[in-house]
């Protein structure tokens, strides 16, 4: 009997590390959280506001620190919304940088909608400090990056590309003698990017140009193809049927106003039984719960990204390559799914 419980001991003695193995290493211990940028086109479909709820509920359980915010949405209510809604979630220093003549500068169906909702007095439901104003997304993404440790930031790119491609293309500064490219390498341990689709499951998307290719092909094709580091991409196959309920944001979450409940209101034309594709919400779990036995995500093999001049994106195998992508059965996609639900219901 001793010598079987000295044995059982020591099963359970291993048993965290061994939970804790993750798919790519993101995070310098089991324990410790990923270092995220959250690069976003924030507007442009619901999937955004979800997934800035979720890095703010994973900072709350210690799985993220929220970095940063940049913006791909050529918008300045882009900009003040998610201000508002770092606000109301209790991170209001959270840097937010917005992109200079990007694409998509029209409103979009919630942004400015949300940012102008009024209480009975008058007065902003969601408000924004008046004489706040974002920063340039590359200035920030610059400063972000050289103030931070070798190889520990992991940027969720979820909209364009066009921040990223215009970092790459930065010289040496004030900020940093650093050119972007050398910033990029040497900063940044994963880009997790919600881009293209994939044929690994299914031949249904294999020629799909997808959105957040085809607004900015030449800043996908310099991200995709030339950028120094690791980059593992959810592709429009993954998210597109893992459907968000609306109705699980009437009750469960607390706040008498919540930003994301306007959020996707306005977005969707209501609550009950409105369900939003969940693209985005992919590249911030899976940084933010990258262990294996959580059994989300199964990762491609490695390869290179090629970017057609239509914006299809076009995958070969190498050994050597430092591209992946995720595939997903549907018994991962379920626990995805209840994982988003879990992650967005709380405030």
């Amino acid at each position: 009997m001793k010598r079987l419980f000295v044995t059982f001991i020591a099963v359970m003695a291993i048993l965290p590390y061994v939970k804790a193995e993750d798919l790519i290493p993101v995070r310098d211990s089991a324990d410790a959280p990923v270092k995220l940028i959250y690069d976003t086109d924030m507007g442009n479909d619901a999937d955004d506001a979800l997934a800035l709820a979720i890095i703010h509920n994973m900072v709350k359980r210690g799985q993220i620190e929220f970095v940063g915010l940049t913006i791909t949405k050529s918008n300045i209510n882009a900009a003040k919304y998610c201000k508002a809604f770092n606000i109301q979630y209790g991170h209001p220093d959270v840097p937010i940088g917005l992109v200079k003549d990007g694409a998509t500068p029209d409103d979009g169906r919630y942004v400015k909608n949300v940012i102008e909702m009024k209480n009975e007095d008058g007065s902003a439901k969601f408000p924004v400090p008046a004489d706040w104003e974002p920063e340039d997304s590359v200035v920030l993404l610059r400063k972000l990056l050289a103030a931070a440790e070798d190889n520990s930031i992991v940027i969720a790119q979820v909209g364009f590309s066009t921040n990223l491609a215009r970092l790459m293309e930065t010289p040496g500064d004030d900020i940093s003698p650093l050119t972007g490219m050398e910033l990029a390498e040497k900063k940044v341990r994963l880009v997790c990017a919600m881009a293209g689709a994939f044929a690994f499951n299914t031949n249904k998307y294999e020629n799909y140009r997808e959105y957040n290719v085809i607004k900015d092909i030449p800043a996908a094709t310099k991200v995709f193809q030339e950028w120094p580091g690791e980059i593992v991409v959810s592709g429009f196959e993954v998210g597109v049927d893992i459907l968000f309920p609306g109705d699980a944001l009437n009750a469960d979450l607390r706040a008498k106003d919540s930003i994301l409940r306007e959020s996707y209101r306005f977005y969707r034309g209501g609550l009950d039984g409105k369900k939003q594709s969940t693209w985005d919400l992919t590249c911030i779990l899976f940084p933010g719960r990258p262990e294996s036995w959580r059994n989300y995500f199964t990762l491609s093999p490695r390869g290179k990204i090629t970017v057609m001049n239509d914006g299809r994106f076009v995958f070969s195998e190498m050994a050597d390559g430092a591209r992946r992508a995720f595939i997903c059965s549907p018994e991962q996609k379920s626990n995805i799914r209840e994982a988003f639900i879990n992650l967005c219901t709380e405030l």
